[in-house]
Protein backbone atom coordinates (compact mmCIF):
# COMPACT_ATOMS: atom_id res chain seq x y z
CA UNK A 1 0.00 0.00 0.00
CA UNK A 2 2.59 2.54 -1.04
CA UNK A 3 1.40 6.12 -1.01
CA UNK A 4 -1.51 5.56 1.38
CA UNK A 5 -1.26 7.13 4.79
CA UNK A 6 -2.31 5.02 7.73
CA UNK A 7 -5.44 6.25 9.43
CA UNK A 8 -4.81 7.87 12.80
CA UNK A 9 -7.28 8.00 15.60
CA UNK A 10 -6.16 10.97 17.65
CA UNK A 11 -8.57 12.55 20.09
CA UNK A 12 -10.44 15.55 18.78
CA UNK A 13 -10.17 18.87 20.58
CA UNK A 14 -13.44 19.81 22.32
CA UNK A 15 -12.44 23.51 22.38
CA UNK A 16 -12.08 23.57 18.58
CA UNK A 17 -15.44 21.84 18.24
CA UNK A 18 -17.16 24.31 20.57
CA UNK A 19 -15.56 27.45 19.06
CA UNK A 20 -16.45 26.42 15.50
CA UNK A 21 -20.05 25.75 16.55
CA UNK A 22 -20.27 29.01 18.54
CA UNK A 23 -18.87 31.14 15.72
CA UNK A 24 -20.79 29.55 12.83
CA UNK A 25 -23.91 27.64 13.95
CA UNK A 26 -24.91 28.44 17.53
CA UNK A 27 -28.05 30.46 16.71
CA UNK A 28 -30.95 28.67 15.01
CA UNK A 29 -33.34 30.74 12.90
CA UNK A 30 -35.85 28.36 11.38
CA UNK A 31 -33.99 26.05 9.00
CA UNK A 32 -30.83 28.20 9.13
CA UNK A 33 -28.03 28.35 11.63
CA UNK A 34 -25.84 31.38 12.12
CA UNK A 35 -23.16 32.06 14.64
CA UNK A 36 -21.49 34.86 16.51
CA UNK A 37 -19.03 35.43 13.64
CA UNK A 38 -21.70 37.08 11.49
CA UNK A 39 -23.04 39.14 14.40
CA UNK A 40 -19.61 40.25 15.59
CA UNK A 41 -18.73 41.11 11.98
CA UNK A 42 -21.43 43.79 12.05
CA UNK A 43 -19.36 45.85 14.49
CA UNK A 44 -17.42 48.33 12.35
CA UNK A 45 -13.67 48.27 12.69
CA UNK A 46 -13.19 45.44 15.17
CA UNK A 47 -15.82 42.87 14.29
CA UNK A 48 -14.00 41.06 11.50
CA UNK A 49 -10.72 41.21 13.44
CA UNK A 50 -12.36 39.65 16.49
CA UNK A 51 -13.81 36.83 14.36
CA UNK A 52 -10.44 36.23 12.70
CA UNK A 53 -8.77 36.09 16.12
CA UNK A 54 -11.07 33.28 17.27
CA UNK A 55 -10.51 31.51 13.94
CA UNK A 56 -6.74 31.86 14.43
CA UNK A 57 -7.09 30.20 17.84
CA UNK A 58 -8.85 27.26 16.19
CA UNK A 59 -6.02 26.98 13.64
CA UNK A 60 -3.34 27.26 16.34
CA UNK A 61 -4.91 24.41 18.33
CA UNK A 62 -5.22 22.33 15.15
CA UNK A 63 -1.52 22.94 14.44
CA UNK A 64 -0.62 21.70 17.91
CA UNK A 65 -2.32 18.41 17.12
CA UNK A 66 0.22 17.78 14.36
CA UNK A 67 -2.03 17.77 11.29
CA UNK A 68 -0.44 18.19 7.86
CA UNK A 69 0.87 21.62 6.86
CA UNK A 70 -1.28 21.52 3.73
CA UNK A 71 -4.41 21.18 5.88
CA UNK A 72 -3.29 24.08 8.09
CA UNK A 73 -2.64 26.29 5.04
CA UNK A 74 -6.06 25.38 3.67
CA UNK A 75 -7.60 26.46 6.97
CA UNK A 76 -5.66 29.75 6.87
CA UNK A 77 -6.96 30.44 3.35
CA UNK A 78 -10.54 29.86 4.54
CA UNK A 79 -10.11 32.38 7.36
CA UNK A 80 -8.35 34.88 5.07
CA UNK A 81 -11.19 34.65 2.55
CA UNK A 82 -13.77 35.07 5.32
CA UNK A 83 -11.91 38.08 6.74
CA UNK A 84 -11.19 39.81 3.43
CA UNK A 85 -14.66 39.48 1.95
CA UNK A 86 -16.22 40.11 5.38
CA UNK A 87 -14.51 43.50 5.50
CA UNK A 88 -16.46 44.74 2.46
CA UNK A 89 -19.40 46.83 3.67
CA UNK A 90 -22.86 45.21 3.42
CA UNK A 91 -21.86 42.40 0.99
CA UNK A 92 -19.26 41.24 3.47
CA UNK A 93 -21.80 41.15 6.28
CA UNK A 94 -24.06 38.88 4.25
CA UNK A 95 -21.05 36.74 3.31
CA UNK A 96 -20.09 36.44 7.01
CA UNK A 97 -23.45 34.84 7.78
CA UNK A 98 -23.30 32.47 4.80
CA UNK A 99 -19.63 31.37 4.65
CA UNK A 100 -18.88 29.18 7.64
CA UNK A 101 -15.08 29.11 7.61
CA UNK A 102 -14.82 27.71 11.13
CA UNK A 103 -17.08 24.76 10.34
CA UNK A 104 -15.12 24.12 7.11
CA UNK A 105 -11.93 24.26 9.16
CA UNK A 106 -13.39 21.87 11.72
CA UNK A 107 -14.14 19.42 8.91
CA UNK A 108 -10.56 19.78 7.58
CA UNK A 109 -9.22 19.24 11.11
CA UNK A 110 -11.32 16.12 11.69
CA UNK A 111 -10.38 14.60 8.32
CA UNK A 112 -6.69 15.35 8.90
CA UNK A 113 -6.81 13.75 12.36
CA UNK A 114 -8.36 10.60 10.94
CA UNK A 115 -5.89 10.49 8.03
CA UNK A 116 -8.71 10.87 5.49
CA UNK A 117 -7.47 14.20 4.10
CA UNK A 118 -5.63 14.14 0.77
CA UNK A 119 -2.70 16.57 1.07
CA UNK A 120 -2.32 16.63 -2.73
CA UNK A 121 -5.79 18.17 -3.09
CA UNK A 122 -4.99 20.76 -0.43
CA UNK A 123 -1.66 21.64 -2.07
CA UNK A 124 -3.40 21.93 -5.45
CA UNK A 125 -5.96 24.32 -3.94
CA UNK A 126 -3.16 26.34 -2.31
CA UNK A 127 -1.30 26.62 -5.63
CA UNK A 128 -4.47 27.71 -7.47
CA UNK A 129 -5.23 30.37 -4.84
CA UNK A 130 -1.61 31.57 -4.99
CA UNK A 131 -1.76 31.86 -8.78
CA UNK A 132 -5.03 33.81 -8.60
CA UNK A 133 -3.49 36.19 -6.07
CA UNK A 134 -0.42 36.57 -8.27
CA UNK A 135 -2.60 37.50 -11.25
CA UNK A 136 -4.56 39.98 -9.11
CA UNK A 137 -1.32 41.65 -8.04
CA UNK A 138 0.44 41.53 -11.40
CA UNK A 139 -2.46 42.57 -13.67
CA UNK A 140 -2.55 46.21 -12.52
CA UNK A 141 1.24 46.45 -12.62
CA UNK A 142 1.36 45.11 -16.16
CA UNK A 143 -1.49 47.44 -17.11
CA UNK A 144 0.38 50.45 -15.71
CA UNK A 145 3.57 49.46 -17.50
CA UNK A 146 1.67 49.09 -20.76
CA UNK A 147 -0.03 52.46 -20.20
CA UNK A 148 3.35 54.11 -19.48
CA UNK A 149 4.77 52.61 -22.67
CA UNK A 150 1.77 53.89 -24.63
CA UNK A 151 2.11 57.39 -23.16
CA UNK A 152 5.85 57.44 -23.87
CA UNK A 153 5.22 56.49 -27.50
CA UNK A 154 2.86 59.50 -27.91
CA UNK A 155 5.28 61.89 -26.21
CA UNK A 156 8.11 61.13 -28.66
Amino acid sequence: MAGKRPKRHLPEDPLIEWLAWLMDESIRIGPWAIGLDGLIGLIPGIGDMAGATVSALIIARAMRSGIAKSAVLRMVINVALDSLVGAVPFVGDIFDFAFKSNMYNLQIYREALRGERQPVRDWFFIVVVSLILLVIVLAPIIGLLYLAKLIMSYIR
